[in-house]
């Protein structure tokens, strides 16, 4: 089982930023943020877009139980999740981008494909 990275947070802040970060990414399509961000970003990501591929009630509700916004679900399995129908998982990439001026934090782009 993979070790989820902890991202210099305790335990509940960690876990509304990711929802946070994952709502932001369905909503917009991409988004700027650090490179570690990106990577655990993308891995919830592509669960929820499987879970809107299956497009049954029992994944919607399991879909709204972690996105924070219902108008982003519903655009997930309306909209995102049929346009990967045929394809098997990479529905997202990651581009470095480069040290962040100030902090120099590696950033990257994250989209999706």
């Amino acid at each position: 089982m993979a070790k989820q990275r902890k991202l210099g947070r305790v335990t509940s802040h960690r876990n509304l930023m990711l929802r946070n970060l994952v709502t932001d990414l369905l909503r917009n399509k991409r988004m700027t943020t650090t490179v570690t961000r990106a990577k655990e970003t993308r891995r919830i990501a592509e669960k929820m877009i499987t879970l809107g591929k299956r497009g049954d009630l029992h994944a919607r509700r399991q879909a709204l139980a972690y996105i924070l916004d219902e108008t982003v679900v519903k655009n997930l399995f309306d909209e995102i999740a049929p346009s990967y129908a045929e394809r098997n998982g990479g529905y997202t990439r990651i581009m470095k981008l480069g040290p962040r001026k100030g902090d120099a934090a590696e950033m990257a782009i994250i989209e999706l494909v």
